[in-house]
């Protein structure tokens, strides 16, 4: 049997197969079907404003400002059937809709022979009295197709991000706020360039990835989202021609920020410009590098036995090796976020260009968006699952830092060159005196002290210098998880 043949259709994307579950909440948004419902939307809600007018003022009941001649203004009842178009559309919705688009070869006069039918079936519901059936001719008013998609685009993607992305990257954001809180003084062998180096905490090596999302998120809460509607050019030509006395910016104005609650676009060819897609592309491709970051240091971290992960129970490890628990949540997570960045960076990068005044590249390319996106939700998902998995190795984070006593040669050499300020002796050439003791030799806690001793510091700086270990050598490190949250 052909896998091609079997109903209902395999999924070829494993964010449509195997992952599924996890994506879903996504196709509320950025589906085919999502942005079909959107244009439904968008183009009843154009219909309603041009017949009903708008007065400007947000005071409902001041008297309203009528657009389109001819056209009684509808009644609540007319609205309600208008409004219930895209809310109703659902299994059977899609279908006839696909099947429209297959005359039609169209996808958003698709939608306009959609509502159409809506309008003729009006009568059915509203009375013979209803006006809809006629007006037919007010779908997709002196609209271009990219006046409908734009506006269904920026409202997708912006629920998308709203409602399913940036809380994902929330949780996250919150459980390493956490657990920066729980393990802040928790002292840890630093390793730069991958050699010991001065001692850290736990509680701060996590803050410092709390700190570079937040960042990231408050650009992602700032962002705008354009919208414009003004014809085939950009230059309300059609509208002009039609009715030259209405004020065609201020109803464009009124319907892209008031109705569909984006920022309005003044000034574009055929296509909005897509330079807010751009940065907000950037802005998630970057946030999703950072938890990159963070999987390959988690993953390190459990490979050096700084983490210990929680073996779940009837889990397979290892096909082969029973006694392994694999970070395989963290290496799901760096590869989907490899995939997800991969997207995002070639939206970013095509969809600003457009040929003159308009070009249909990026129709194929914005249908991509919800795979861009769904990696990075897939992604999130795997990275949640692993840090709520795994806890320090207390015992052998003890280890390391008893076993690295060298990584206390910075603050003696440091506290030298202090006293060489005062002009104490014995105190000259503090980095090669401590470079002699430590580089390349293994000391203890004995051969520190015993060096202390040697220098003439004044008491109190001896006393202090006794007194560090690696454990204790961590500065303000506890103290410094307080601004993770600026």
């Amino acid at each position: 049997m052909k896998i091609t043949d079997i109903s209902p259709a395999i999924a070829l994307s494993p964010l449509d197969g195997r992952y599924h579950s996890q994506t879903a909440p996504l196709v509320e948004y950025l589906s085919e079907a999502a942005l079909n419902r959107e244009r439904m939307r968008v183009e009843v809600e154009w219909m309603i404003l041009l017949a009903n007018g708008f007065n400007g003022t947000g005071d409902e009941a001041a008297p309203r400002t009528p657009i389109i001649n001819g056209v009684k203004a509808f009644t609540q009842a007319e609205i309600d059937y208008l409004r219930a178009i895209p809310e109703d559309f659902g299994a059977e919705g899609i279908a006839e809709l696909a099947e429209i688009e297959a005359t039609t070869r169209h996808d958003v006069k698709a939608v306009e022979y959609y509502i159409d039918r809506r309008l003729d079936s009006a009568a059915e519901e509203l009375g013979e009295q209803s006006e809809l059936p006629r007006l037919k001719p007010l779908v997709h008013f002196a609209c271009t197709s990219e006046d409908i998609n734009n506006l269904s685009y920026a409202r997708c993607i912006k629920n998308a991000v709203e409602q399913v992305w940036t809380p994902g990257v929330q949780t996250i954001v919150d459980l390493l706020d956490s657990k920066a809180e729980q393990y802040r003084d928790l002292a840890m062998l630093s390793l730069t360039h991958g050699q010991p180096a001065t001692p850290t905490t736990l509680g701060k090596e996590l803050a410092v990835y709390v700190f570079r999302l937040n960042r990231q998120l408050r650009k992602v809460t700032g962002q705008e989202y354009l919208g414009k509607i003004n014809g085939a050019t950009g230059t309300f030509g059609a509208h002009i021609a039609a009715y030259p006395d209405v004020d065609w910016v201020a109803v464009s104005r009124e319907f892209v920020s008031k109705r569909m609650g984006l920022t309005w676009n003044p000034l574009t060819t055929q296509i909005e410009s897509h330079d807010w897609q751009a940065e907000l592309y950037s802005t998630i491709g970057h946030v999703n590098r950072i938890l990159h970051n963070l999987a390959v240091d988690v993953w390190m971290y459990i490979s050096r036995g700084v983490f210990a992960q929680e073996a779940v129970k009837g889990a397979t490890g290892s096909s082969t090796m029973p006694h392994k628990v694999n970070p395989i949540r963290f290496e799901n997570a760096e590869a989907n976020l490899e995939i997800s960045c991969s997207l995002l960076d070639t939206l970013a990068a095509t969809l600003v260009e457009s040929r003159w005044q308009r070009d249909l590249t990026d129709s194929t390319t914005q249908r991509n968006i919800g795979s861009a996106l769904g990696y990075s939700v897939l992604a999130l998902n795997n990275l949640l699952g692993g840090l709520q998995s795994i806890h320090p190795n207390e015992t052998l984070i003890e280890e390391e830092l008893d076993g690295n006593w060298e990584v206390l040669g910075e603050p003696i050499q440091t506290a030298m060159r202090a006293e060489a300020l005062l002009g104490k002796s014995g105190m000259d050439n503090p980095y090669e005196q401590v470079k002699e003791l430590m580089r390349g030799h293994h000391i203890g806690q004995d051969d520190v002290q015993r060096f202390i001793d040697s220098l003439n510091y004044d008491p109190e700086t001896a006393k202090r210098l006794r007194e560090l270990t690696p454990a204790t050598y961590t500065g303000i490190a506890n103290g410094l998880v307080d601004f993770a949250r600026r």
